[in-house]
């Protein structure tokens, strides 16, 4: 979704810097001379704005706004218990997460209630009752500190966090991200975390699934 959004707005970059700056004669091809063999065919302009487009496709651009990041009184929370020396028998076993999540008897009111307070009359299916560090990242289970409505829709919505949360519990527990970095890194920033964790590449590696493998 977002690399689709990244290309069309590419796309029509490239298409308007052409128009506005294409080629106007043997002055333009002289100075196109002077940085690429691209540039020297008289296409200098849409050559800079395809290598731009290119590395936004690259590392896809999370904007800041609306409510992509939680609320202040959010600055999340851990589980004192889950410290770097027992990840291999807490967070990294399977199914930890699943086992030390909630029941839905409980996080179903604490959302209703919640949606309540910060979105009244919209719908409970537009929103994840998030934590901001992933339980599978040592994240408090309970902590109101750690909980808050993310939208499911729009740029940089849950399922684009619950892709970083997958990566980084894979970084974490392959010992190449400690366990504190990563923790500090989505609870102080998601969007820049994803863009410095949740490259094409990593992604790529640990065979991301939406909903089949994310670990909140």
């Amino acid at each position: 979704m977002l690399r689709a959004r990244a290309l069309l707005g590419g796309l029509a970059i490239v298409a308007v810097v052409a128009l506005l700056h294409g080629p106007r004669g043997s002055s333009a091809a002289a100075q196109a001379d002077d940085r690429s063999p691209c540039t020297a065919a008289g296409a200098g302009y849409i050559c800079d704005a395809v290598a731009g487009l290119s590395t936004a496709l690259r590392r896809p651009i999370l904007p800041l706004q609306g409510e992509i990041l939680p609320p202040r009184t959010v600055p999340g929370a851990v589980d004192p218990a889950i410290t770097q020396a027992d990840i291999d028998t807490t967070i990294c076993r399977p199914g930890y997460a699943a086992s030390a999540r909630p029941p839905y008897a409980i996080t179903d009111p604490l959302k209703r209630r919640l949606m309540g307070v910060h979105h009244p009359g919209e719908a409970m299916a537009d929103y994840e009752l998030d934590h901001l560090i992933p339980i599978s990242l040592g994240g408090a289970p309970l902590d109101p500190r750690d909980l808050w409505l993310q939208p499911r829709r729009g740029q940089a919505n849950a399922g684009d966090k619950n892709v970083l949360a997958y990566v980084l519990w894979r970084l974490v527990c392959e010992h190449r991200v400690p366990l504190a970095t990563a923790q500090r890194a989505i609870a102080r920033d998601w969007t820049e975390a994803y863009r410095r964790y949740a490259t094409p590449n990593n992604v790529a590696r640990y065979h991301f699934r939406h909903g089949a493998d994310a670990r909140d």
